[in-house]
C-alpha cells in the first residue's frame, strides 16, 4: 500500500512535468452516455512479477486491476501507462501503469501523449474508460499526432557527468583571466615602448644588494659620464627608502643611496632636487650622479653622493658629545642649511625639507654638517599651488601638531613652518650633548620626547602627547647658565610653537646663532671666513 501511494504521489509531479496544455486542435473524445474509469491495469517494473518470463516462457503473467479511488463530483479518473524508449535499440519498455488523478489535459479524450524527456527519454499517455491501459501500444509516427514530436526520433540528452561539471567550470573561470591578462601583458609592452628610451643613458648590472654589482660606464652627471668605475664596499646605513653604501669611484670614497624598484619616485625626487640651480652648497650634501641597475623587476635606482665618515647627527650624538665651540658649529650649519633651502633666489625655487631630523644631518670630518635626503621635499615654484603634496608625511618624533592633527594649511608659509618645528628638536640634541650645559659625558643619548614617547611611538601616541597635552622636550635649567646655550634654548622654544604662526623662521635662527659664535684664539694670519648672516649664504666657505 506504501508503495502505491508513493507512486500516486510521483505521478502527480510527473504530470504536472508531463501533462500537456489543452490542445484545441486535438478531437474531443465522443461524450454519449459518458466515460468513466473505474478500473484500470497496475503495473510497476521495479516491483517482483509472481510470473518470471525470464524462467519461463510459456508463463502468462496475471494481470492485475487497480480500482481507482472515488473522487469529488465534476472531476474524473484516467488510465495511464508510463514508457521508457531506448535510443540504442529502438524499443519502448512499460515502466509503470495504473489509475491517474484527474487532469484536465486527459478529459474527454481517447488517448493522449506527451513526452517526458529530463534524465530519461520517457512517454507518458493517459485514456479514459475502464481498462484502457490493459493493452496499451507504443505510439509510432503515425499514431503519435498528439504528441510534442515522435520519441524515436528525439535521443536522450546525455547526462552530464562530474568531470564535465568541472571542466566547464574551469573553462568558465580562466576563460576571462586569460583575457585579462593578455590585455595587461600588452598594456605593459606597450608601455615599455613608449618609456624604454627614459633611462637609455644609464648603465645595467646586477641587481642584489646582497652581492655589491659594479657599475659600468655610464652613470649621469648633468649629462656628462663620470670617470671610472664605482664598485660598493659596505653597507653604511638602511632606511625608509633603501640602503646606504660606501663605495669607491676611482681612488675615492663615495656614498651610493640605493633605491629598490618600488621607491624609484624618490630617486626621481632627490635628483630633481639635486639639479636646481644653486644646490651646490656647502650646507646641502654633494650630489655626484645618478645610475641604475638590473631590469623590470630586478632594477635598483642609484644616487651618489660625496661621503662623510662620520655618518649622521644622530648616530655620533649616541657615542659622542659636544664642546660649545663644536655644538655651535653644527647648529650654525643646520640653521644656514635651511635658510638656503627655504629661501628662493637666483633661479632657486623655496624647497620644504618635510623630513628633517637628525638621521638626515650628515656630519663632515671638521664636524660641520649638511642637510641630506631629499625624497619628501617640496619644491614652491612662484605662481603655482603644491601640486598633489600630502600633508602628513615625514618622521611621527619630528611632526608639527598640524601634521599630526591633519589641520596643516598647504601653503609654502606652512610648509616651512613645520620645517622649524624639526629643526627645533634638533637643536634640543644638539644642546642635550653639550658639555657645557651641565649634561653628563657618560648619559645616555635620547631622541626628543623619548622618555614620553618611547623608542618606537604611534601615530596616535604622538597626537596625544604633542597635539592634546602640547609636551616638548625637557629644557635642562642648567643649561641657560650657558650665555650660548640659554639663546638656543629661547630659539627651539620659539621654533617649537603651538601656534606655526609664531615660529621664527630658519634666517632668524641663523641670525640668533650667528650672535652667539664662541670666541677662539685664532691666529691673526688665519681670519674666520665662516659665513653667518643669511646674506652670506653663497659663501663657499665651509660654516
Amino acid at each position: 500500500m506504501a508503495i502505491k501511494i508513493i507512486l500516486r504521489v510521483s505521478l502527480v509531479v510527473l504530470g504536472i512535468y508531463a501533462a500537456p496544455p489543452v490542445d484545441e486542435n486535438l478531437p474531443p473524445r465522443p461524450k454519449e452516455g459518458g466515460v468513466t474509469t473505474r478500473f484500470c491495469e497496475f503495473y510497476n517494473n521495479t516491483l517482483p512479477e509472481p510470473c518470471d518470463r525470464t524462467k519461463n516462457e510459456t508463463c502468462i503473467p496475471n494481470i492485475v486491476k487497480e480500482e481507482c479511488q472515488p473522487l469529488e463530483a465534476d472531476k474524473s479518473n484516467h488510465c495511464f501507462t508510463l514508457w521508457q524508449f531506448d535510443n540504442t535499440t529502438n524499443t519502448a519498455t512499460v515502466k509503470v501503469k495504473g489509475c491517474f488523478l484527474d487532469t484536465v489535459a486527459c478529459n474527454d479524450r481517447s488517448s493522449n501523449c506527451r513526452l517526458h524527456n529530463m534524465k530519461l527519454p520517457l512517454l507518458h499517455c493517459c485514456c479514459e474508460g475502464d481498462m484502457c491501459n490493459e493493452n496499451a501500444t507504443y505510439p509510432g509516427l503515425e499514431a503519435s499526432i498528439q504528441t510534442e514530436m515522435p520519441p524515436e526520433r528525439v535521443p536522450a540528452s546525455p547526462v552530464p557527468t562530474p568531470d564535465d561539471d568541472t571542466t566547464r567550470v574551469v573553462a568558465y573561470t580562466l576563460t576571462p583571466l586569460f583575457v585579462l591578462f593578455a590585455v595587461f601583458v600588452g598594456c605593459y609592452l606597450l608601455y615599455r615602448k613608449r618609456k624604454g628610451g627614459s633611462f637609455a643613458e644609464l648603465a645595467s648590472g646586477e641587481a642584489s644588494l646582497s652581492r655589491p654589482p659594479s657599475a659600468n660606464a655610464g652613470m649621469e652627471n648633468d649629462g656628462a659620464s663620470l670617470q671610472g668605475q664605482v664598485t660598493l664596499c659596505e653597507v653604511r646605513a638602511r632606511g625608509r627608502f633603501g640602503a646606504v653604501w660606501r663605495a669607491k669611484l676611482g681612488q675615492r670614497d663615495v656614498a651610493v643611496k640605493v633605491f629598490p624598484l618600488q621607491d624609484k619616485q624618490s630617486w626621481l625626487a632627490e635628483q630633481e632636487i639635486y639639479r636646481l640651480p644653486r644646490m651646490d652648497h656647502p650646507d646641502i650634501l654633494h650630489y655626484i650622479g645618478v645610475d641604475r641597475t638590473g631590469d623590470n623587476l630586478q632594477a635598483e635606482y642609484w644616487l651618489v653622493t660625496e661621503y662623510h665618515e662620520k655618518g649622521s647627527l644622530c648616530d655620533y650624538l649616541k657615542a659622542h658629545t659636544f664642546t660649545w665651540a663644536e655644538a655651535w658649529r653644527i647648529a650654525a650649519c643646520v640653521a644656514r642649511g635651511l635658510a638656503h633651502l627655504h629661501e628662493e633666489g637666483g633661479g632657486k625655487p623655496a624647497i620644504a625639507h618635510r623630513d628633517f631630523k637628525s638621521k638626515n644631518v650628515l656630519l663632515k670630518s671638521d664636524l660641520s654638517a649638511c642637510i641630506a635626503d631629499f625624497g619628501l621635499a617640496l619644491i614652491f615654484v612662484s605662481g603655482h599651488g603644491c601640486g598633489d603634496a600630502h600633508g602628513q608625511v615625514g618622521t611621527r618624533r619630528y611632526m608639527a601638531p598640524e601634521v599630526l592633527d591633519g589641520a596643516i594649511n598647504f601653503t609654502k608659509d606652512a610648509f616651512l613652518r613645520i620645517d622649524m618645528y624639526a629643526c627645533a628638536l634638533v637643536l634640543w640634541e644638539i644642546a642635550s650633548r653639550c658639555e657645557q650645559g651641565g649634561n653628563d659625558p657618560t648619559a645616555q643619548y635620547r631622541l626628543p620626547l623619548e622618555e614620553e614617547v618611547g623608542s618606537h611611538p604611534g601615530l596616535e601616541e604622538m597626537q596625544e602627547t604633542v597635539v592634546q597635552r602640547k609636551m616638548r622636550p625637557h629644557i635642562q635649567p642648567q643649561w641657560r647658565d650657558h650665555p650660548g646655550l640659554s639663546v638656543l634654548c629661547d630659539t627651539m622654544e620659539e621654533c617649537w610653537d603651538h601656534d606655526a604662526e609664531a615660529r621664527l623662521s630658519a634666517s632668524c635662527v641663523l641670525e640668533r646663532i650667528a650672535a652667539q659664535r664662541p670666541t677662539t684664539n685664532r691666529p691673526p694670519s688665519t681670519p674666520d671666513t665662516t659665513p653667518l648672516l643669511i646674506h652670506e649664504l653663497n659663501d663657499p666657505q665651509p660654516c
